[in-house]
């Protein structure tokens, strides 16, 4: 199939503005801010925050209310993503502690009763062990249960590890370097509806893309991250357009989402340009309203971008 893509973001009309109303009250983050997720469904919002002494999960609504917190079994979150199914929610975090806790991949309901553990908790893994973790970076669950983890937040693991609903590897792909299907820090998973799987492979500053049902390479962009690599990869609620956390730069990149078929050139159609020093790390994306949540470690907030 063939589209067409914006030639020139340059100049463009800005797509989204800065939500100056959320949250309520900005005193609620007290850590560092490094995951968001957003329970479309129920109109929540999560915020994974890292340090000592702190809430390491807190909850608002859409609206900015502050609504609850909680601590338990929680060490050092990178990545979080809200499960919704026909009957139930669930909160899947992936946590990089060295104590513990950390080294796993972690359900909980939405009010923090840990439900189920992946990985053996403390114990950092080898890539020869699928459940063996280290340093697990974010999880992306699809209704139907099967998960995608990318493992490798610095850690010995750099793959990409697809299990079914019971926990069972159904494929495993990459190692440590810079080939096809190789990673450096893979950093950030998604899936679009055409059955591809989205990787942002951080330090070889390029997106790969794969066939979520084989695990098959499907293709690379490299060349809209000459200047920082990708941090986290999500769909808009349209599918369009992906959205690219640039950590170094303080910059999210709008990209064109190619539609069934080759995956083609990178092409940024445009940017939001966020102030020196807030170091956005993972976003996520309200399916429903199409807003835009951005955790930024540098700034040690959460922001809300919405759709112009």
């Amino acid at each position: 199939q063939t589209f067409d893509y914006i030639p020139s973001w340059k100049g463009q009309q800005q797509m989204y503005k800065l939500d100056i109303g959320w949250p309520k009250i900005p005193e609620s983050f007290t850590g560092q801010t490094f995951c968001v997720a957003v329970d479309s469904l129920h109109g929540l919002v999560y915020v994974g925050q890292r340090g000592d002494n702190v809430p390491k999960v807190l909850v608002f609504s859409e609206e900015g209310y502050f609504l609850y917190s909680w601590n338990n079994t929680v060490e050092m979150p990178h990545g979080i993503f809200v499960l919704n199914t026909a009957t139930d929610s669930s909160v899947w975090i992936t946590d990089v502690g060295t104590g513990k806790y950390g080294h796993t991949v972690k359900q909980y309901n939405p009010s923090g009763k840990l439900l189920q553990v992946l990985g053996t908790p403390g114990n950092a893994g080898s890539s020869l062990i699928p459940l063996q973790f280290d340093q697990p970076a974010e999880v992306f669950v699809e209704e139907n249960g099967d998960m995608y983890v990318v493992d490798g937040d610095g850690g010995m693991n750099n793959r990409l590890l697809k299990l079914s609903n019971d926990y069972q590897e159904i494929w495993l792909s990459g190692t440590n370097g810079t080939g096809i299907g190789q990673f450096k820090i893979p950093h950030s998973v998604t899936l679009d509806p055409f059955g591809r799987v989205w990787v942002a492979d951080r330090d070889n500053k390029r997106i790969q893309v794969f066939d979520k049902v084989t695990g098959e390479w499907l293709g690379s962009w490299s060349n809209c991250f000459l200047e920082d690599g990708p941090y986290s990869v999500r769909f808009t609620a349209n599918y369009k357009y992906l959205i690219v956390a640039q950590l170094n730069i303080n910059r999210l990149a709008i990209l064109a989402a190619p539609p069934v078929g080759s995956i083609r050139d990178c092409v940024i159609v445009n940017t939001i340009q966020l102030a020196d020093e807030t170091k956005p790390h993972l976003v996520d994306i309200d399916m429903k309203s199409g807003a835009i949540y951005v955790a930024e470690i540098g700034a040690q907030q959460v922001q809300k971008y919405i759709p112009l």
